[in-house]
């Protein structure tokens, strides 16, 4: 199988080096790829709850909220959604048709990102799962 290399592993000039938030992340990032995650990192937002966090886990930027909820990367030839599962995936697999997805991801070219409301829809369903855990 092809590994897929990340294209902003850490900041501009330190591939090596483990971005320190988001914001580092995303500026190591090239267009359009920048463009499109910026623009899933607002949507994201819009769908969690006001408590969640973002943080940077496997050197990719997360969104927190009682474990997990979502994580998103740039690659040199795609971006990625990652719903942590494949729960997500197999629910929304008819509006997913048309990208290529695998038990945990979700990928998506870098000039073009997936619908909004697709993404609201993923994130509220994970979201949900996640509270659910919670009161367990």
């Amino acid at each position: 199988m092809k590994k897929t290399n990340s294209v902003a592993g850490g900041s501009a000039g330190k591939a090596n080096a483990k971005p320190k938030d988001v914001d580092e992340y995303l500026a190591g990032v090239p267009e359009p790829a920048r463009s499109t995650l910026q623009r899933m990192r607002a949507v994201i937002r819009s769908a969690a709850p006001a408590e969640a966090t973002e943080a940077i886990s496997y050197r990719i930027p997360t969104f927190r909220y009682h474990g997990a909820l979502v994580a998103f990367a740039a690659f040199s030839d795609h971006c990625s959604l990652f719903p942590m599962g494949s729960s997500a995936i197999v629910a929304f697999r008819d509006e997913l048709k048309g990208y290529q997805t695998s038990k945990g991801t979700i990928r998506f070219p870098v000039d073009k990102p997936l619908p909004a409301a697709l993404v609201k829809k993923i994130v509220k369903a994970r979201v949900a799962q996640n509270e659910r855990k919670k009161t367990r």
